[in-house]
């Protein structure tokens, strides 16, 4: 089936993959990603774990319709959480050389 040491090399590529997977998982939270709708009146940061880390409105936004202002953070928000997805999807494959792209895990 597998050649000599064929299975032993294959479980410390796997382990080293393994490695490289957690390393890059743990470093999501440095990743950091920024969003922003009614041109800058709404800006929305956040990092590669999906957690919105910041959000910024412009005082001068306060003064339109209540309606405006929440389509405005719906926007930047969900912007940010795509940007963010895409970043820590990036970040994992780099670490797994594409590999992550090939298969589809829960919660990466």
């Amino acid at each position: 089936m597998f050649p000599k040491g064929g299975m032993g090399k294959m479980m410390k590529q796997a382990q080293a993959l393994q490695a490289k997977m957690a390393q890059a998982q743990s470093e999501l939270g440095d990743i950091s990603v920024e969003a922003n709708s009614g041109g800058g009146m709404v800006v929305v940061c956040a990092n590669g774990n999906k957690e919105i880390t910041s959000i910024k409105i412009n005082p001068d936004v306060l003064e339109e319709d209540v309606d405006l202002l929440e389509d405005l953070v719906l926007a930047a928000t969900n912007q940010a959480l795509v940007k963010a997805s895409d970043a820590a999807e990036e970040k994992m494959n780099s670490a797994t050389g594409g590999m992550m792209g090939q298969f589809k895990m829960p919660g990466m």
